[in-house]
């Protein structure tokens, strides 16, 4: 871990500094936490996110741009709105940074980007992106947050609040880690849309299936592309056995598990999230043309509303 990234982290238990020593993170009251293959360590299991450590192991550069392929960089323009010249230079969190996708295009862009991430998928990131002067990789519960206040410059997360116990709550965590000025995106699922079709029923199931098992079946959204594209006809297997219609094979089997596999899959409106922006006092909130995605900027120096309410991770209540 690099020594000038430690001064960003505070100790989740007791909001003091920490000091490196060794491969450990020691705060003034003594809370330590391991440092493991490079990695700060502040939760000792996946809790409800196994799925997408065994998801990230398995396709660790699936989606990882290429000299042939910049699809993660154009999905990260649209679902955050940002630019090269908005994080170049700045201290930018990734919340759920899974294998690194998008923390990847931050670091590239010039960002010093910390990611975090509740599963061992931390460990693919690490290997991916963890080596750059640029990086730092930790693993850490969003509902315990090892930051000092306004440490970060931009927040975003992208697909990821939705599938924590609960989305709102997970979100009133990051404004206070924003400094004055500071910008936070993020990106969830939206409600209402018919194309879901028969998978919330489908998914009062498949999260409890064995991730192996789940995975394989995964692989019938190779041939469902073909049959979505038959006229009429297409619509509606797409309705009945809706999975994903990349058009790359691996990321239809990907794209497939991470929507069939997650213990908790929330989806909102612009209306609610804009509200949750509104809560915390952040100023130029817009939507953009993504699905959710809504964006906003903490006020110059100016006071951000506390959460009405700040539930413990252990007994967050689902929506």
């Amino acid at each position: 871990m690099r020594q000038d990234a430690v001064a960003l982290f505070a100790c989740p238990e007791c909001g003091s500094a920490f000091e490196l020593t060794g491969d450990e993170l020691v705060c003034a009251r003594s809370h330590r936490y391991p440092i493991v293959g490079g990695i700060p360590r502040f939760v000792g299991s996946e809790l409800y996110a196994q799925n997408f450590g065994f998801e990230w192991t398995l396709h660790a550069a699936t989606q990882l741009d290429t000299s042939r392929s910049d699809e993660s960089e154009r999905t990260f323009r649209a679902k955050t709105g940002f630019t090269p010249e908005d994080l170049r230079g700045k201290t930018v969190l990734d919340v759920g940074c899974g294998m690194g996708r998008f923390s990847d295009v931050a670091s590239r862009w010039g960002a010093n980007v910390v990611g975090i991430d509740l599963s061992r998928a931390v460990e693919s990131a690490q290997r991916n992106i963890g080596s750059r002067p640029n990086v730092t990789i930790a693993q850490a519960n969003v509902f315990a947050l090892p930051f000092r206040e306004e440490s970060f410059d931009c927040i975003f997360s992208i697909g990821v609040l939705h599938h924590t116990p609960d989305t709102k709550a997970a979100f009133d965590r990051l404004p206070k880690l924003l400094r004055p000025g500071g910008k936070i995106a993020i990106w969830l699922y939206e409600k209402h849309r018919v194309k879901w079709g028969f998978s919330d029923f489908y998914r009062r199931f498949t999260p409890r299936l064995p991730k192996r098992f789940l995975h394989a079946i995964s692989y019938g959204a190779v041939p469902l592309y073909y049959a979505y594209k038959i006229p009429v006809l297409g619509l509606a297997i797409h309705w009945v056995l809706p999975a994903g219609d990349h058009p790359k094979a691996r990321w239809r089997v990907l794209d497939t598990f991470d929507w069939y596999s997650p213990t908790y899959q929330w989806k909102h409106t612009y209306p609610e999230v804009r509200g949750w922006f509104a809560e915390h006092g952040l100023v130029d909130v817009s939507d953009l043309q993504v699905p959710v995605a809504v964006r906003g900027r903490r006020g110059d120096g100016a006071a951000q509303a506390s959460a009405a309410s700040q539930p413990n991770p252990t007994t967050i209540t689902t929506q």
